[in-house]
């Protein structure tokens, strides 16, 4: 058997601690692979807007190339750590340690090799799915039809090859200093007792506690100067959670006899402050990346949820037009429009009139006004009496309002004062809050200080050619004609390489956090097999292991991720202060997305782990 034999045995004998590598490793080539495929395609050249989706993807790319150098080399030195005996076998067989650094750099470039063609070779069997998945994302236009992606190919096999390459010689570099009795004594030198340090637990619980305090009370703008003290705050505080907190509240729960000795606690807890300690930085690493995993796409979601409810909430009307010089032929057009594509529409029309109050501006409506608007979008009519002025909340965005307005008189030319009425929210009326008067107090305000024609239209037939109505308008140039579903589908445009790019950048994050958890938990296995064996001897039944089991791995599995959630939680609260805007069902949902894939993760990680232990165990 040859030297480079023996370096490929030991990959395939080793499939087990190799598969989550292999596999993320898999994963992240395919995801550079996706994107380069977008930046080689030629559908996507010559178009400014095409343009600025091809940049989104190649600084995807290269952050997802940058994160895979990371990765990969925190991978490879989990590996290495959980070889060290191995290592000092090979030692006392004859092996010098030149010949186990390169062992390692031909494991390493073996796995790299394989990796890469397998993502490259899954990119191009799911390519057309993608691609069209993309087209209607990204809204498209140009069809984005299947080609043979050499260029795409070459970029990713060329740079994730050197990426392999830098990261073996570079691993290679640091065992040169192991020494043969570190190596053979493995991970069996004496920790001792993991002792937390009760002042920087009481600081860990403060950052948190004025990190979350921060973000939960600091509204408006004043949320983007908090962002970075925040952020300080929290990730210190998450550091000291895990090395100092966990540790602390285990060892509490050890000295309380009741709960220690209490069926299968002793086992449970015996060495779970150890697992604490020695997984604590890998716990902050899952944590902190989840964090931003979660954050960038419910920040990226919520955005775009706040941008077009705002646009459905403030313009409610198919469409709109504030009158000018040209008003006639501007409405003769958009009528003609309409029904040249079919679209039916209610129309309706009323002046707008403006009024100084307080120094400020003002919006004064008659009742049969606003209740002809408030029937084009279904909105209850209002009756208000003689001597009364309602107040009328815009149903829109809350950024601006002077609530104390809403509390004031009208005067009317004749000196008579109008007392505030009822204050409602609606948004039949255009944008502003505004107040409304009877007809006969409307006659007798006085000149108002401006005054504006106003038309709506109300699709109620053909409302799936609504947007060709208004891409043909927008080439009349006719550009004070407003559609909300035509900004919509503008902004979502213009939005969608942003999403998509985010979407699959978080998933590469989520994913490799998974997997360091995944190297964590299998870099002790070969210990909790002894360990349990050992125990499995004293009268532990199967039922108790698998108790013991499910929990201990459910309590290192899901730390950092339930961490990771509070802290997304807090983030997109903390960006729903700061657009006045409510974020909870967005935040629910992907957080709830997140939490069900490791969920299934979990179960999956659990299943294969379990099993090695009750097979190791029977023998």
């Amino acid at each position: 058997m040859t030297f480079r034999q023996f370096a490929f045995n030991n990959v395939s004998r080793n499939k087990r601690l190799y598969a989550a590598y292999f596999l993320s490793s898999l994963f992240t080539v395919m995801v550079f692979f996706t994107f380069a495929i977008f930046a080689f395609h030629p559908a996507l050249s010559g178009d400014e807007m095409n343009g600025n989706v091809v940049k989104g993807m190649n600084v995807a790319a290269g952050i997802i190339y940058v994160f895979s150098f990371f990765f990969i080399l925190y991978s490879m030195s989990s590996f290495l750590q959980s070889r060290k005996k191995e290592f000092g076998l090979l030692m006392m067989h004859g092996m010098s340690m030149r010949q186990i650094r390169s062992m390692v750099f031909l494991e390493n470039m073996i796995i790299g090799f394989f990796a890469t063609l397998g993502g490259i070779t899954l990119g191009l069997v799911f390519a057309k799915a993608i691609l069209l998945l993309a087209q209607n994302v990204l809204i498209i236009e140009n069809e984005l039809n299947f080609y043979i992606p050499v260029g795409a190919v070459g970029l990713t096999f060329g740079s994730f090859i050197v990426l392999f390459f830098v990261i073996s010689l570079f691993v290679s570099y640091v065992l040169r200093s192991r020494k043969l009795i570190e190596l053979l004594k493995g991970d069996k030198k004496s920790k001792g007792e993991p002792k937390a340090n009760l002042l920087l637990t009481v600081l860990g619980i403060l950052l948190l506690g004025t990190g979350y305090t921060i973000a939960f009370f600091v509204k408006g703008v004043i949320v983007v100067v908090a962002l970075l003290p925040v952020v300080v705050l929290v990730i210190l505080g998450t550091y000291l959670f895990f090395t100092q907190i966990s540790v602390f509240a285990v060892r509490r729960l050890k000295n309380k006899e009741t709960w220690f000795w209490r069926k299968t606690n002793m086992i449970l807890f015996s060495d779970l402050s150890y697992r604490m300690k020695d997984n604590a930085r890998t716990f902050f690493l899952v944590a902190v990346i989840s964090t931003v995993a979660f954050s960038a796409i419910g920040t990226l979601f919520g955005l775009q949820t706040f941008l077009t409810a705002g646009i459905k909430t403030g313009n409610p009307n198919t469409f709109t037009y504030y009158g000018d010089a040209q008003e006639q032929q501007t409405v003769a057009a958009i009528n003609r429009t309409l029904q040249e594509e079919g679209v039916q529409a209610d129309q309706a029309h009323m002046f707008l009139r403006y009024y100084k109050m307080g120094g400020e501006r003002v919006q004064i409506s008659k009742e049969s006004d606003y209740n002809r608007f408030a029937a084009l979008i279904g909105k209850a009519p209002v009756d208000v009496p003689d001597g009364q002025v309602f107040a009328v909340r815009a149903d829109s965005f809350t950024i601006g309002r002077n609530p104390e307005r809403m509390d004031a008189t009208v005067e009317l030319a004749t000196g008579v004062v109008l007392q505030p009425g009822k204050m409602f929210s609606s948004n039949a009326l255009p944008f502003a809050d505004s107040y409304i008067v009877s007809d006969r107090d409307y006659e007798l305000l006085p000149a108002p200080a401006e005054e504006r024609s106003f038309y709506a239209w109300q699709a109620t037939d053909g409302k799936q050619h609504v947007l060709a109505a208004a891409e043909k308008l927008e080439a009349q140039m006719l550009h004070d004609v407003f559609c909300s579903e035509y900004r919509i589908y503008q902004i979502n445009k213009q939005y969608g390489p942003v999403m998509f790019v985010g979407l699959f950048i978080g998933i590469v994050f989520f994913v490799s956090a998974g997997s360091f958890l995944y190297f964590r938990l299998y870099m002790d296995v070969d210990g909790d097999k002894q360990k349990f064996k050992t125990i499995a001897r004293m009268g532990l039944s199967e039922k108790e292991l698998k108790q013991v089991l499910n929990r201990q791995t459910a309590i290192l599995f899901f730390a950092p991720i339930v961490v990771a959630l509070l802290h997304g939680a807090v983030a997109l609260t903390s960006l729903s202060h700061l657009f006045f805007y409510d974020l909870f069902r967005e935040s629910a949902v992907v957080l709830g997305v997140f939490l069900a894939i490791q969920i299934v993760y979990f179960f999956i990680v659990r299943f294969y782990y379990t099993k090695q232990i009750k097979a190791a165990i029977r023998m």
